[in-house]
C-alpha cells in the first residue's frame, strides 16, 4: 500500500513523467515545426484539458477555444495563417489534460485515431516531403533517447549508489549451488564471490546478475568469472558455469543467489524500534557505553571469532571488503550475515564472539548465542511448518503492529490456545478461522502471565489480526501437530508425533527420561535419543511422557516412532545466528564518471545502449515465454515503482528517469499502430510503393492497434494494482 500512503513520492515520479513525454513531444513538435508543419495543439496526459494556454488568449481553465469564439466568432483550428496571424492568436494550444498517462501533438491534417482526417492546405502533414515526415515521427523517439543519455550523464556525475555484484546467499539446490567450476576450484557459488563478467560483458552491479538470469535463453549456461577470497585473505578468479531455471513464483529464469550485506546495521523507524532493540537485546547485543555513560548503540560488524584454529587459537572469519565505499580500518566482513551464519553453523551451539563498533566509533566483543535449526514439516496441502517429528509450537503474540484492529485487545507475550474452533491453531489454521469470520469478531483464549484468558479480538475487515506472530518456544506445549508430511517420492509420510494422535495443546515433559523445558531442551535431548539410530540408520521408539490437555489425562506415557530418516533429518539440524540478516544494509557500489564529464558521456551512451537492447530482449524473452507476462508494468505500477526509488536519493531517481526514457523510446518505436514505430513503417511503405496504405487499411490496422494496447493496459493495470495491494 505504498502507493497510497506517500503521495509526495508519487507526485515527485508523475511529475518526472511528465518531464519524459513533455521532451518526447517536444521532439515531435520541433521537427514538425522544422518541416513546416502547422502544429494546432501540443498536450500534455491525455482526457479533456485541465488547464490551456494560447498565445494572444492566455491561461484559461479547460480549453482556450471558447474564449478564442467568443472573441473572434470561430475557434483557432478553422482559422487560415493568415487570420491568425492578423488576430495575434498563436496555433499552437498548449494543454495539460486529466490522466497523466501520455501526450500528443496535433499536426495540421494528421490524426493518429482517424487515418482518414486529411488535409491538402500547404502546411498539412501530408504535404511536407516524406523525408521530413519520417524525421517528425522518429524525433520524439531520439528526444527520450538524448534525454536519457544526459540524465544517465547527470546521475554519473554525481555517482550512483547500487547493490554490489557480490554473492551474500546462495539456495540450496539452486543453478548457483549446482555450478560446475573449471580448473579445480569447487563447484557452486559461494557467498563472498564477487561476480566481475557474465558471457565476457562486465558486471557492475547485483542487478547486473539478475537481469542476466532473467535473459538468458532456457537451457543456456552462462560463463560466470568471479573473484574468490579464500580464508588466507588470498583473492583469486574462478570461472564457472550456470544454467538458470524458471524460478515460477516470480515468472523469471533465475539463479538461485540474494545480494550480499555489509556489516552495518540499518536505519530503523520509529514503528520498527521496538522490534529492533527486541532482536538486538536478545541476540545479546546491547548497546555499549560512551564516556559520558550514554548508550552507544552497535553499528557496524567488524569480526566475527568461532572455534579453534590447528595451533589452538581462535580464528576469524574475515572477507576481504572490496565494493563497500569509502576508506575501511581493519578488516570487515563484506557479507556479514553470512559470516554470522558460517559462525553459527561452526559453532555446535556454543556461544561466539564478534566485535563491533558503535555510533560513538567505539571496538567492543559482544558474545552471541546460535538459536537451534529446526525441522521444516511440509504437509500434503503445501503448508510448511517448523517443528520436530511433527510436534509444532503454539503461536505467540509479539506485538500489535500500527493501526491494528486489536490494539489493547492482544497484549505482547500472549499465546493462542484457541482461536474460533480451532485448538492450538498452527498458522494454516488461524488465518482459515479469520477469513471466515472477516469484518467481525473472534473468540479466542490466550495464555497471559500464566493464566488462561478469553478475549475477543478483532478480525479486520481483511480477516487479519494486525499482529506480528511468532512461535513460542519457550514453551513446550505442542500445537496441532503435523499428522503426515510429504516424502521424497511426494507420498504423505506418517510423522512420529501424528501416529500418537497427540491433542494440540499436549505438553511434553520428558524425552527418553531427559526433562523438557522448552523446544531447546525438545530438540536436544530428540537428538541425543536417536544419535546411535542415525549411525546405524534405523528407527527407533523415543520415550515420551505427555500431560494432556483433557481433564483426568493429564500426564500418559508413550512413545514416538522415530523412522532412521527422522533419525537423520534431526543429527543434521544446525545452528542459525540469531540476529536477523535484515537487520542489515546491503552492500552497495557507486557508478560513478569520478568528476569526469567526458566518462559520463561515455557511461551515459553505454547504458543508454544497454537499455534499447534490454528492452528488446525482454519483449523477445516474454515472446519466447522466458519471462512471464505478469513482469510486464503499466503506469501505475511505474508510478508505485517509482514512489519506492525517491526513498533511494536524487541520483538514483534521475537514473530511474533515464531508464523509463529509454524504455518509452523503444516501446514508442515498436512496428505497432498508433504508435510513432506503425507510423515509420506507413512511410517506408510509401516510399517503396509511392503512396501510403489505404485509409481502409490504416482504420482497421488502428483498430487493431488500440484493442492490442487497450488490453494490454488493462492487464497491466490489474497486475500493478494487484501488487500494491498484495505487496508484491
Amino acid at each position: 500500500m505504498e502507493l497510497l500512503t506517500n503521495g509526495s513520492n508519487v507526485l515527485l515520479i508523475l511529475a518526472g513523467f511528465g518531464l519524459l513525454i513533455f521532451v518526447h513531444e517536444l521532439g515531435h513538435f520541433l521537427a514538425a515545426r522544422w518541416a513546416g508543419i502547422r502544429c494546432e495543439s501540443f498536450a500534455v496526459g491525455i482526457g479533456p484539458p485541465l488547464l490551456a494556454w494560447r498565445r494572444g488568449i492566455g491561461l484559461r481553465a479547460g480549453s482556450t477555444d471558447p474564449a478564442t469564439i467568443a472573441r473572434h466568432g470561430k475557434p483557432a483550428m478553422e482559422m487560415t495563417d493568415e487570420e491568425l496571424a492578423r488576430n495575434g492568436i498563436g496555433e499552437t494550444e498548449w494543454s495539460l489534460r486529466v490522466f497523466p498517462l501520455g501526450g500528443f501533438v496535433r499536426m495540421l491534417g494528421q490524426d493518429d485515431l482517424d487515418p482518414g482526417k486529411v488535409s491538402g492546405a500547404q502546411r498539412s502533414y501530408q504535404r511536407a516531403p516524406l523525408g521530413r515526415r519520417m524525421v517528425v515521427v522518429s524525433a520524439g523517439v531520439i528526444a527520450n533517447l538524448l534525454l536519457a543519455i544526459t540524465l544517465f550523464m547527470v546521475a554519473f556525475m554525481a555517482g550512483v549508489k547500487f547493490e554490489a555484484p557480490v554473492v551474500g546467499a546462495v539456495l540450496p539446490g539452486s543453478p548457483a549451488a549446482g555450478a560446475k567450476a573449471e580448473g579445480g576450484a569447487a563447484d557452486g557459488l559461494r557467498p563472498g564471490d564477487a561476480v566481475l563478467a557474465i558471457d565476457g560483458q562486465r558486471v557492475d552491479t547485483f542487478a547486473d546478475i539478475q537481469i542476466a538470469g532473467a535473459m538468458a535463453r532456457p537451457g543456456q549456461a552462462l560463463a560466470f568469472r568471479v573473484l574468490r577470497t579464500g580464508e588466507d585473505g588470498r583473492a583469486g578468479e574462478v570461472s564457472l558455469q550456470v544454467t538458470p531455471e524458471l524460478d515460477r513464483a516470480a515468472g523469471l529464469y533465475a539463479i538461485g543467489i540474494a545480494p550480499a550485506l555489509s556489516g552495518a546495521i540499518g536505519s530503523v523507524g520509529d514503528e520498527e524500534r521496538a522490534t529492533f532493540d527486541e532482536v538486538m537485546q536478545r541476540a545479546g547485543l546491547s548497546p555499549a557505553r560512551d564516556a559520558d555513560g550514554a548508550a552507544a548503540p552497535l553499528r557496524t560488524l567488524l569480526t566475527v571469532r568461532v572455534g579453534r584454529a590447528a595451533d589452538g587459537a581462535a580464528h576469524d572469519l574475515h572477507l576481504a571488503q572490496r565494493w563497500m565505499d569509502g576508506p575501511q580500518d581493519g578488516p570487515q566482513p563484506a557479507i556479514a550475515a553470512a559470516a554470522l551464519e558460517r559462525a553459527a553453523a561452526e559453532s555446535g551451539g556454543a556461544p561466539f564472539v564478534t566485535t563491533w563498533r558503535t555510533a560513538g566509533g567505539k571496538t567492543v566483543e559482544r558474545r552471541v548465542t546460535p538459536l537451534p535449526r529446526f525441522q521444516e514439516l511440509r504437509d500434503a496441502a503445501g503448508d510448511t511448518e517448523l517443528g520436530l517429528v511433527g510436534l509444532v509450537p503454539l503461536l505467540r503474540i509479539e506485538r500489535p503492529m500500527d493501526g491494528s484492529p486489536n490494539e489493547g485487545v492482544l497484549r505482547p507475550g500472549d499465546v493462542i490456545l484457541r482461536a474460533g474452533a480451532a485448538q492450538g491453531p498452527r498458522m494454516r489454521e488461524l488465518r482459515a478461522e479469520l477469513a471466515s469470520r472477516a469484518g467481525g469478531t473472534i473468540d479466542m483464549l490466550v495464555l497471559r502471565d500464566g493464566t488462561d484468558t478469553e478475549v475477543t479480538a478483532n478480525g479486520g475487515s481483511n480477516g487479519l489480526l494486525g499482529v506480528q506472530i511468532a512461535a513460542a518456544l519457550d514453551l513446550p506445549v505442542t500445537a496441532a501437530t503435523v499428522a503426515s508430511v510429504t516424502g521424497p517420492d511426494g507420498m504423505p509420510c506418517p510423522t512420529p508425533a501424528g501416529e500418537l494422535g497427540l491433542l494440540p495443546r499436549t505438553r511434553i515433559e520428558s524425552v527418553d527420561g531427559r526433562p523438557v523445558t522448552d523446544w531447546a531442551s525438545l530438540r536436544a535431548a530428540l537428538v541425543e535419543a536417536t544419535r546411535e539410530a542415525a549411525a546405524r540408520d534405523e528407527s527407533v521408539p523415543v520415550p515420551v511422557v505427555l500431560a494432556s490437555p483433557t481433564p483426568g489425562h493429564e500426564r500418559f506415557e508413550g512413545a514416538l516412532a522415530v523412522t532412521s530418516a527422522d533419525a537423520r533429518s534431526l543429527q543434521s539440524l544446525g545452528w542459525a545466528a540469531p540476529l536477523p540478516p535484515t537487520v542489515f544494509e546491503p552492500l552497495m557500489t557507486t557508478l560513478t564518471a569520478d568528476g569526469n564529464p567526458l566518462t559520463a558521456v561515455s557511461m551515459g551512451f553505454h547504458h543508454t545502449k544497454t537499455m534499447v537492447v534490454m528492452t528488446y530482449l525482454t519483449l523477445d524473452r516474454i515472446v519466447r515465454g522466458s519471462v512471464g507476462v505478469e513482469q510486464l508494468r503499466g503506469p501505475v505500477g511505474i508510478v508505485h515503482l517509482g514512489a519506492r526509488v525517491v526513498d533511494r536519493g536524487a541520483t538514483y531517481l534521475v537514473f530511474f528517469l533515464a531508464m523509463i526514457s529509454v524504455n518509452l523510446a523503444v516501446l514508442n518505436f515498436l512496428p505497432l499502430p498508433i504508435v510513432d514505430g506503425g507510423l515509420f513503417l506507413y512511410l517506408l511503405y510509401e516510399r517503396a510503393t509511392g503512396r501510403p496504405p489505404s485509409v481502409r487499411f490504416q482504420n482497421a490496422a488502428t483498430t487493431v492497434g488500440l484493442v492490442f494496447l487497450g488490453t494490454l493496459f488493462l492487464f497491466t493495470f490489474y497486475n500493478d494494482v494487484m501488487r500494491i495491494f498484495t505487496g508484491t
